[in-house]
């Protein structure tokens, strides 16, 4: 496989606490993959070991070719969670600044730095002291000090906090067109719903350790799907249907809500079926997929929820 970034039984322990725990997972070119988690599930530690910041208490970590990020670190691109910028420059400036750390020449800086800020709507701003913009306009003029230098690996540690929703969908399509052009992308988010519209890949952690290693189609089939009624329902009877596993009902303005969770394998159809049969009084009905996040919640046995 042709991996632009992979580890092989990584453990990072500070003292007698370990932070991760035997982590093995690979990133492939020109993919996106989600490096998913609650807060303080190892993400961060695990990024900083990749970045050449922290050694690996035990494991390998191979970054582009390298065993230490900051052998390559020109040929890589990071957001980290906390922000920081030199508040008194402009976003043009420092974009340039930052590009140049990485090798670019000045001119072609520049011309990328206004190419980028124009993109993102910042045209406007590109000559006002970033302590002037707005938290999002400043979380943007980083993350494209980021990729100035358009690197073969983005790592972006939970890029989306802080964000509004708008600022957040413009961050997604930033992200697609970085793969797009042939970068690998890993960010880290606690938020599922990121991942689910964007990932190739998802590794989730939890407590230190992999949980899951796969795509998210195959993370989903670890919860089950739902069959959701609503009408004037007798919950006893919708939790008799067949392959139903465990119901939950939640009072409407006339009825309720029954929502019937069903069992691995079970078909959703044939208990629709058999409820219309027993002559079930049904305003509505949905059989309804599992999220990411409700496949987190079971594979880590409930305990991040």
């Amino acid at each position: 496989m042709d991996a632009a970034l992979q580890l092989d039984g990584v453990t990072k322990r500070y003292g007698a606490f370990t932070a991760v725990d035997d982590l093995s997972f690979a990133a492939r070119r020109g993919k996106i993959l989600g490096f998913l988690g609650p807060n303080g599930a190892g993400k961060t530690s695990t990024l900083r070991m990749v970045l050449g910041l922290a050694a690996p208490t035990a494991g390998r970590i191979n970054v582009l070719g390298a065993a230490d990020g900051r052998a390559v670190r020109e040929r890589i691109g990071f957001l980290p969670e906390e922000r920081g910028l030199y508040r008194r420059m402009t976003p043009v400036d420092a974009i340039v600044f930052l590009a140049g750390l990485k090798g670019v020449p000045t001119g072609e800086a520049r011309r990328r730095a206004m190419t980028l800020l124009e993109a993102q709507g910042l045209g406007d701003a590109a000559k006002r002291q970033i302590r002037h913009l707005s938290k999002g306009m400043a979380q943007k003029v980083q993350l494209i000090s980021a990729i100035a230098h358009e690197p073969e690996l983005v790592i972006l540690d939970e890029p989306f906090s802080g964000l509004d929703p708008v600022n957040q969908q413009a961050l997604e399509g930033v992200i697609r067109g970085l793969a797009q052009r042939g970068a690998t992308v890993v960010f880290s988010t606690h938020v599922m719903q990121h991942a689910e519209r964007l990932c190739d890949h998802v590794v989730l952690l939890a407590k230190g350790r992999k949980v899951f290693d796969g795509d998210i189609e195959a993370a989903k089939a670890h919860a089950p799907r739902a069959l959701v009624l609503e009408g004037a329902l007798d919950e006893a009877m919708v939790a008799a249907l067949p392959g139903v596993a465990h119901t939950h009902a939640e009072p409407l303005e006339a009825g309720q809500r029954v929502t019937a969770a069903l069992a691995p394998g079970a078909n959703g159809q044939a208990a629709l079926k058999a409820a219309f049969a027993q002559g079930l009084d049904i305003v509505r009905f949905e059989l309804k997929e599992p999220s990411l996040h409700e496949a987190f919640i079971v594979l880590t046995g409930g305990d991040e929820a």
